[in-house]
C-alpha cells in the first residue's frame, strides 16, 4: 500500500469515529451505572418545588384578586375583525 492510501483510510476512519465519541462516552457511563446530570436534575426539582411553596405562602389574604381576563377583541384586532366581516362595497 502507498502512504497516501493509508493516510486517506485513517482520515476516513477518524471522520467516522470522532463524532461518535461523545455518544460512546455517554453509553459507557450509563453501562457503568453512573447517570450524568442526575444530581443537577434533583437540585433543580427541589429548587422548583421550594420556590412554589414560598410563592404560595407569601400571598397575603387581604390581597385583592385580579379581575377575570377578557377575551374580547380590542385595538387593532377589533378593527381587523370589523373590516373582515364587512361586505364588499356596492359598485357605483
Amino acid at each position: 500500500m502507498r502512504r497516501d492510501s493509508i493516510l486517506a483510510r485513517v482520515t476516513a476512519l477518524l471522520a467516522f469515529v470522532l463524532p461518535a465519541l461523545p455518544l460512546l462516552g455517554l453509553l459507557l457511563t450509563l453501562l457503568l451505572g453512573h447517570y450524568p446530570g442526575c444530581e443537577a436534575i434533583v437540585r433543580l426539582s427541589e429548587r422548583i418545588a421550594g420556590h412554589g411553596e414560598a410563592c404560595h405562602g407569601a400571598a397575603s389574604p387581604a390581597a385583592t384578586p385580579k379581575p377575570p381576563r377578557s377575551f374580547a377583541p380590542s385595538g387593532g384586532l377589533l378593527i381587523a375583525l370589523g373590516l373582515a366581516q364587512r361586505p364588499p362595497p356596492l359598485p357605483v
